[in-house]
């Protein structure tokens, strides 16, 4: 997606949200780089990696500085969802948390480029992204959750430690007017439909984090956050207003 998107008129609130979300994302799965299964999928994550980072490039723009708010904002200014910051685990967890992730975000692209709003462009371009990273993780949730013992504990154990994340992405943000009850309730029956062909069992506890609802979205984030946002950091903290 290109950086130079026009989008005007989107309240700061909302691009944070969305441009923190794609951002930490993308981190969380460069991380894989080199160390993933098989090499096809340390070209898929990449792939996807990239896709969100220029999702959050082009929402961070209309914010500031993207390069600022990427590598100089402390934790607490950091607005995305808790779902996405969580470790990448084992290969397992990082499918279990894509599964949940790419589902939220292909309803919200859809909804949005449906509308008139300041964000239908890049939500009409950015849904058929999110189209690729759903089917990746619905094929791999599928694979592991019906394979072999192992893979089916592995995933499970999975899906069941992230789902406590999976209900912040639906809460209010200034600037987004959105139908969340009925995107919810779509990713609710998207998701349990895609765990139970993969023999797996539909997690029953509840959806909203270990804090209040929206913490990740009131700067709270959990303790592996701030690691990461040191490690993302390091370098352009490092060497201020370096260049190549």
């Amino acid at each position: 997606m290109s950086a130079e998107t026009p989008v005007t008129s989107l309240p700061a609130a909302a691009a944070l949200a969305l441009g923190d979300d794609a951002l930490i994302l993308s981190h969380r799965l460069g991380e894989w780089a080199g160390s993933a299964p098989v090499l096809e999928e340390d070209v898929a994550l990449a792939n996807i990696a990239l896709d969100l980072l220029g999702q959050a490039r082009v929402l961070l723009s209309l914010v500031g500085d993207e390069d600022e708010l990427a590598y100089l904002r402390e934790e607490r200014a950091f607005r995305n969802v808790q779902l996405v910051e969580q470790p990448n685990g084992d290969f397992a967890h990082t499918i279990a948390r894509q599964l949940y992730f790419s589902t939220y975000q292909r309803l919200l692209y859809a909804e949005l480029a449906a509308g008139d709003g300041p964000l239908a462009g890049l939500a009409a371009k950015a849904v058929k992204e999110v189209a690729y990273h759903q089917d990746h993780a619905e094929h791999w949730t599928l694979r592991l959750g019906d394979g072999t013992e192992e893979s089916h504990t592995r995933m499970q154990r999975a899906v069941d430690a992230l789902w406590r994340y999976t209900g912040e992405p639906f809460q209010p943000v200034e600037g987004l007017d959105l139908d969340r009850e009925a995107m919810d309730a779509a990713w609710l029956e998207s998701v349990t439909g895609v765990l139970r062909r993969a023999t797996l069992t539909v997690p029953e506890g509840p959806r909203l984090g270990a804090w209040s609802a929206g913490a990740g979205r009131q700067g709270l984030h959990t303790e592996s956050f701030g690691r990461m946002l040191a490690e993302m950091q390091h370098l352009h903290r490092s060497h201020p207003g370096a260049t190549w």
